[in-house]
C-alpha cells in the first residue's frame, strides 16, 4: 500500500494524496503520547504519506519540536508545512492576535527552522491574515525567504478569493489551507473557483467533520477538560443529535462498500479534484493506515450525488467556531 502523488500549485510541489495533520499530537485532543506519535510519523513515511502539517502555534512550539525529533534523520523523505502569524508572549499564544510584519515573519521562520532541525521549510503558510499588514508585504517577505533558500513554497490559510489574487500577484501561492469537507462546504461558491483559475492547490483540514464523519463521537460533556470538543457547539445538546443524524449517509455508503466511514469522507474530497490533498489529523498508526487506504476507494457519480445532497450547505447544526475565532477568517 502506497499513496499516489498529487500536485499543489504550479511551482513543482508534489506530495502524497493524503497528508497528516500533526496538531493533535501536541494539543487539544487528549494527552500527548510522543512514542506513539513518532511511531505514526515513521509509519506514514513507509506508506508514502510524506506531507506533514504543523505550526509554531501548535503547543505553542512543541509540535514543531516533535517533528524535528521524528524527522532529523529522515528530512529528505518528508515535506513539512508550517505556519506563522500569531502573536506569542512568554511561550503562550495571545489569543487571536496576529503579527505578520516582515521582521516578525523572519523571526518566526528562524524559530521554526531551529525547532524542525532543518535548513528549509517546504511550505510556509500565513496562519491567519493580519489586517494591519498588506498581504502584498507578506507575500514579498516570503518571496525573499524563497530566494534565500529558507522556504520552498508559499501558502495561505483561511483566506478569501480577493486576498488570494493579491498575494499571488506578488509571489505564486502553491496552496490554500482551509477547513473543507462534506461537513463544511464554505469554499465552494467563492474560493474554489479562484483556486482553479490561479492553479492553487487546496489542503483541507478537519476533513472528517471534526470526527462526525468518522464515527465514535461523544457529546461535549463526555470529553475531558482541555479537550476542544467540550466547547464546540456542534457537539452540544440538540446540535449533537442533529449532526449525528446528518452523518448517517456516510455510514450507509461505507457499509455498502465495505469501507470505513472516514474513508468515504476522504474519498469524497479526493474525487472533488486532483488538486486537493486533505490532511486528516491522528496520532495513532491504526487510523493513519485507515486514512491512507482511502486512495484506493472509488466513488461513482451516483455516490457523489448522494453524499452531496445528504450534506448540502446548511445541513450541519452549530457554528463552526466562536465569533472571536471567525473574526480572524478572511471571507
Amino acid at each position: 500500500m502506497t499513496l499516489s502523488k498529487r500536485r499543489l500549485g504550479m511551482r513543482g510541489l508534489r506530495v502524497g494524496a493524503i497528508g497528516l495533520g500533526c496538531m493533535g499530537m501536541s494539543q487539544y485532543y487528549g494527552p500527548a503520547d510522543e512514542e506513539e506519535s513518532i511511531a505514526a510519523l515513521h509509519r506514514a513515511i513507509e506508506l508514502g504519506c510524506d506531507f506533514f502539517d504543523t505550526a509554531e502555534a501548535y503547543g505553542p512550539y512543541t509540535n514543531e519540536e516533535l517533528l524535528g525529533r521524528a524527522f532529523r534523520d529522515r528530512r529528505d523523505k518528508v515535506v513539512i508545512a508550517t505556519k506563522f502569524g500569531f502573536r506569542f508572549k512568554n511561550g503562550r499564544q495571545l489569543g487571536a492576535e496576529t503579527d505578520s510584519r516582515p521582521g516578525s515573519i523572519r523571526s518566526a521562520v528562524e524559530g521554526s527552522l531551529r525547532r524542525l532541525q532543518s535548513d528549509h521549510i517546504d511550505l510556509l503558510y500565513q496562519h491567519r491574515i493580519d489586517r494591519e499588514v498588506p498581504i502584498e508585504d507578506v507575500a514579498g517577505t516570503v518571496a525573499e525567504l524563497v530566494g534565500e533558500g529558507k522556504v520552498r513554497f508559499f501558502g495561505l490559510s483561511e483566506v478569501g478569493g480577493a486576498t488570494l489574487r493579491r498575494a499571488h500577484a506578488v509571489h505564486p501561492v502553491s496552496a490554500l489551507q482551509s477547513e473543507y469537507s462534506l461537513w463544511e462546504r464554505n469554499l465552494e461558491r467563492d474560493v474554489i473557483p479562484v483556486l482553479r483559475a490561479l492553479g492553487i492547490g487546496l489542503v483541507p483540514f478537519c476533513p472528517l467533520g471534526r470526527g462526525f464523519l468518522a464515527g465514535g463521537v461523544k457529546r461535549a460533556e463526555e470529553y475531558p477538560e482541555g479537550d476542544t470538543r467540550r466547547i464546540d457547539e456542534r457537539y452540544q445538546a440538540s446540535n449533537y443529535d442533529s449532526n449525528v443524524k446528518a452523518a448517517q449517509a456516510v455510514f450507509d455508503l461505507a457499509d455498502a462498500k465495505g469501507a470505513r466511514p472516514a474513508q468515504i469522507a476522504l474519498a469524497w474530497l479526493l474525487h472533488k479534484g486532483d488538486d486537493i490533498v486533505p490532511i486528516p489529523g491522528t496520532k495513532r498508526r491504526a487510523y493513519l493506515e485507515e486514512n491512507v487506504g482511502t486512495d484506493s476507494i472509488q466513488l461513482t457519480d451516483t455516490d457523489m450525488r448522494t453524499l452531496d445532497e445528504a450534506l448540502a450547505t446548511g445541513t450541519v447544526s452549530g457554528n463552526r467556531y466562536p465569533d472571536w475565532v471567525m473574526a480572524g477568517i478572511d471571507r
